[in-house]
């Protein structure tokens, strides 16, 4: 998927500048990579976002830049703590005759019978690293958990020949998992365990500080 972004080369060297970007609604950015030179750029907030929302950080951006047309993917989005907004992106250029490793997230088809039957879904990993051709880059891989049942996991192995991507991660690699769900009873006796552990482990201490010499 790609998707047409406004660039405009920047000054740099000067905080002053930065600023007065931002305050003017445009991003400071950077751009490398694929027949560039590193260049300062700025591109718009407004439009950035509106990217971003609708299609994600995976995909392809084709930078309008100096009257000329980059490829290239958004590789780092530094944020503002205080504002929530922008503050710096990367831009790595790219060949788009070249596949190239990237990361997907991953969303699930279908309701778990697990889950069906009182289990929890539990998502430990939410990104798959795929090595694909740029135009093809999807917004997300698709899996689906409806057999999955209490105490079932879903990993690489399990969909590896099912996907029509390249996939780099190891076979192990765990996407989902049902788990029994912990009942109060169960969560009250875990707590009283370790209450009473606890209160052991203290009075065996003050029984070993007892037996010690007094120092003299």
């Amino acid at each position: 998927m790609t998707t047409g972004l406004t660039a405009t080369k920047r000054e740099t060297g000067k905080h002053s500048n930065l600023t007065q970007l931002r305050n003017g609604g445009q991003i400071p950015a950077i751009i490398y990579g694929y027949n560039l030179e590193a260049t300062a750029i700025a591109v718009p907030e407004r439009e950035l976002a509106r990217y971003l929302q609708q299609f994600g950080q995976n995909g392809v951006f084709e930078l309008q830049l100096g009257g000329k047309k980059v490829n290239a993917m958004l590789t780092e989005v530094q944020r503002c703590a205080l504002k929530n907004g922008y503050k710096h992106l990367d831009f790595l250029a790219i060949d788009m005759s070249e596949a190239l490793e990237t990361e997907v997230p991953v969303t699930f088809k279908g309701e778990s019978v697990g889950v069906k039957d009182g289990g929890v879904l539990m998502q430990p990993n939410r990104e798959l690293k795929i090595k694909v051709n740029p135009s093809e880059i999807p917004e997300s891989i698709e899996v689906d958990i409806s057999t999955l049942a209490i105490g079932d996991s879903l990993s690489v192995i399990n969909i590896r020949d099912k996907i029509g991507f390249e996939i780099l991660n190891e076979d192990d690699y765990t996407l989902v998992t049902v788990t029994t769900p912990i009942s109060k009873a169960d969560l009250e006796t875990t707590a009283e365990s370790v209450l009473a552990e606890d209160t052991d482990n203290e009075e065996q201490d003050l029984a070993s500080k007892k037996t010690e010499p007094e120092d003299r």
